[in-house]
């Protein structure tokens, strides 16, 4: 940490908007980042522009999430079952089957050491569609950093510190995602009905 804070943190900084959605899909696809860290540095420099380094930051989540999500689909059921036991895999199954939105998009919200890529590679096994998967990351990841960002307008750059330690930040996500959730059901509901009355027109 003390590389990232001396070197390494400056440096990627700089790179800004752009910068926040290369790192958030680096750290999702190969390399470990402290994003938490690094959200906050470009938010505490460029307050004004806090909602687009989350945006960013977001989408560069969910698209780098693809290739362990990939590698899951790709046949890693037994690679999963050598990494959890037959029950915790059983677990994640009927998560993913009853609702794979939540079950994908609370892991994406909470902050470490909550073993993300071990629900994005269970969303691959348990064939998770695609575009649901990358709506569930990016509104898991940018209800996260919107809290760490409201946090660190307030206390300033320390508030990561309070994320990580607090349980209040996984309580705010969660009822921040369940509303989100019925939000995302009831538009689906919506459409599907109003598909429904045309079809019966027709």
């Amino acid at each position: 940490m003390a590389k990232w804070n001396l070197v390494l943190l400056p440096a990627i900084l700089k790179f800004g908007l752009f910068g926040a959605g290369a790192v958030a899909l680096m750290d999702s696809s190969t390399i470990p980042v402290p994003m938490d860290l690094l959200i906050a540095g470009w938010v505490w420099k460029d307050q004004s522009r806090f909602l687009l380094y989350c945006l960013m930051a977001a989408v560069g989540s969910a698209i780098g999430g693809l290739l362990p999500y990939m590698l899951g689909r790709a046949g890693g059921e037994l690679f999963l079952l050598k990494r959890v036991n037959r029950e915790r895999f059983d677990q994640l199954r009927i998560r993913f089957e009853k609702q794979e939105f939540l079950a994908m998009a609370i892991p994406s919200a909470l902050p470490p050491p909550t073993p993300w890529k071990l629900f994005v590679f269970a969303a691959g096994v348990f064939e998770m569609p695609v575009l649901p998967f990358l709506l569930s990351v990016f509104c898991g990841r940018m209800v996260r950093w919107l809290i760490l960002s409201a946090l660190v307008l307030k206390l300033g750059p320390g508030a990561v510190g309070l994320v990580q330690r607090h349980a209040l930040s996984g309580l705010l996500v969660v009822i921040g995602l369940a509303g989100l959730g019925f939000g995302v059901w009831w538009f689906a509901r919506k459409r599907s009905g109003e598909t429904e009355t045309v079809d019966g027109e027709g």
